[in-house]
Parts: structure tokens; C-alpha cells; sequence
């Protein structure tokens, strides 16, 4: 019952109140983050944390001007692979491998048959794919941070272009997804911090076949 009552208790904070987040609490909810499940174990996605404040005041704009980026502990880039590679998988299963003490043939079927499925497809195709793991790691942050009682707000109102030209991204073939501010709720100026949550009741969100 703890998750549903983290997840009861976390929303999409609105304002925060610039009060730092104990570094090991975001060690924490970044772990949670690496540890998430994605696609054949590929994690094609990195997450850039974002501390100092000249660099949240350049961002600002560039996400609407929303005022969590710059009142924000830290600032959580989820950016994913801008497509799948050879290189890039041949190095995630030459790694896994090396981890377990297995020769590299153990996985050569499959890690061929990845190869041959992306090679089929066009890199817009493949990073619509990428971005969707981002996503899953996403979540596994934002339920770690209603654990340690962090604030965040999961973002998508920014320019991604623009962010990654400021961040350098295209030059490590990766491309921002969405954004994630951790800190604490400012209550006093927080529109939606006291009003109660809602979502899709049961009958109309679940069938069972």
C-alpha cells in the first residue's frame, strides 16, 4: 500500500520553493531511474542533471518560461538515443556480457537479431522507440521521488531543438525528451498543491477480459 499512498500523495508541482534537495535523496531517485526496465535492457537514453543556475535561467525560456526550471533543486534532462546503432548495441551487449562472465556468443542471436530489425528502420522511427524507454525510466523516477517526499513535475512544454542546441546534444547523438524538476512545493503559491487529486475512476479506466 506505500506506492499508492506516495502516488496519492505526489502531483505536478507548480511552484517550487528553491530549497535544496539532500544530494542523496537524488542520488536515490536517480538510481531508481537506472535501474528502470527498458527495451532488450538497450537503456538508449542518458539523463543530464542539471545544477547550476546560470544554466537553469537559459533553459527558462526555452520551456515556456515555466518558473519550476529555475526554482528547482535539480533539473532532470531525459534525453534519448537520436537512433540505434550497431556500435551502440554491440557495446550494450559487449558490456552485459563482460558484467556476467559470459562469452560474447552467448548472445549473438539475439543481439543480431536486434541489429538486423533497427538496420530495417529509419532513424526518426528508431528514436520514437528510444524516447518511449526514456519514458518507462521517467516513471521509475517519479514514483522514487514521491518515496523520498521530492516534488517534480514531468515536463514536455519546451523546445527540444533548442535545448539541445544549448546542451550540446546532437554532438553525443542524443535528443531531450522531457524534463523533470525535483525540489519542494511552494504551498503558499502552489494553485493545485490542496486541491484534490483526480483520476479516471476505475469502470472507466480499466476492462478486464
Amino acid at each position: 500500500m506505500q506506492v499508492l499512498e506516495n502516488l496519492n500523495w505526489r502531483y505536478a508541482t507548480k511552484s517550487m520553493n528553491g530549497i535544496a534537495v539532500p544530494q542523496a535523496k537524488v542520488d536515490y531517485i536517480l538510481e531508481a531511474a537506472r535501474l528502470s526496465a527498458s527495451s532488450s535492457g538497450l537503456q538508449p537514453y542518458e539523463i543530464l542533471v542539471i545544477t547550476d543556475h546560470k544554466l537553469k535561467q537559459k533553459i527558462k525560456p526555452i520551456a515556456w518560461g515555466q518558473s519550476q526550471i529555475t526554482d528547482t533543486s535539480h533539473l532532470l534532462i531525459f534525453a534519448a538515443w537520436d537512433n540505434y546503432t550497431p556500435e551502440r548495441i554491440n557495446n550494450v551487449f559487449k558490456y552485459n556480457n563482460e558484467v556476467r562472465n559470459l562469452p560474447d556468443s552467448t548472445t549473438d542471436e539475439y543481439r543480431n537479431k536486434l541489429l538486423s530489425s533497427y538496420s530495417t528502420k529509419t532513424a526518426e522511427e528508431n528514436f520514437n522507440h528510444t524516447s518511449k524507454q526514456a519514458y518507462i525510466a521517467l516513471g521509475s523516477a517519479l514514483i522514487a521521488a514521491a518515496e523520498q517526499r521530492v516534488d517534480s513535475t514531468p515536463m514536455e512544454g519546451f523546445d527540444a531543438a533548442e535545448l539541445d542546441e544549448l546542451l550540446d546534444l546532437k554532438s553525443k547523438g542524443l535528443r531531450s525528451v522531457v524534463i523533470l524538476p525535483l525540489g519542494y512545493r511552494n504551498e503558499e503559491k502552489d494553485w493545485l498543491v490542496n486541491m484534490k487529486k483526480v483520476r479516471t475512476p476505475k469502470d472507466k479506466f480499466l476492462t478486464v477480459i
